[in-house]
């Protein structure tokens, strides 16, 4: 009868043991899914900030700069297709239309002395390149976040729960082509 009761205990601990080590998988995949969508909307809300300060930015360039208007109307196109934007590849491509178009903007500038020394466009210049650089490090932790939780969803024992949970890999945010170009610079 002793060793009934044991041999049952013991079955009773192993059953107990995997089901808290199925729970615990679970739950650092289900963190590392709502990491992954965290990470998203924090460059999320700095594409927000940047978009929403592009038009202080074309105001005050827009009297230096009357003829330009190739430049600002890719601006405007890369702003309509973010605020058009449902899932995260459209705002990834729309994210990489704006970096474009500031790249050209700044590029212009680089044309008007005058613009140059002005000190709101100097403000906005330096609060844009700011957000550019916080988009940049959120992309960074955004793709590392990708990059465990695919790792974790297709490694043994984890593939089997998260087929259950019908978890798939996740695309990491990619440069465009066009920013993957040599970036020409000129002395004039």
């Amino acid at each position: 009868m002793g060793l009934h009761i044991i041999i049952s205990l013991i079955i009773i601990l192993i059953v107990v043991a995997v089901v808290v080590y199925t729970v615990s998988i679970y739950n650092s995949l289900v963190r590392l899914k709502n990491d992954i969508d965290k990470a998203w909307a924090n460059i999320d809300v700095l594409l927000k900030e940047r978009h929403d300060e592009l038009p202080k930015l074309i105001e005050t360039c827009k009297g230096y700069m009357q003829y330009e208007q190739k430049t600002f109307e890719l601006i405007t196109e890369a702003r309509s297709a973010y605020q058009k934007a449902s899932t995260l590849p459209e705002k990834a491509q729309a994210d990489n239309m704006m970096t474009g178009a500031l790249k050209s903007l700044f590029a212009v500038a680089e044309n008007y002395p005058e613009l140059k020394a002005n000190s709101n466009f100097m403000q906005l210049q330096q609060r844009i390149t700011e957000l550019e650089e916080r988009i940049a490090d959120r992309r960074e932790f955004f793709n590392d976040s990708v990059n465990t939780y695919n790792i974790r969803v297709q490694q043994v024992p984890e593939v089997f729960l998260a087929g259950l949970m019908n978890l798939q890999p996740r695309e990491m945010f990619k440069a465009a082509e066009q920013d993957r170009q040599d970036v020409e610079v000129k002395f004039a």
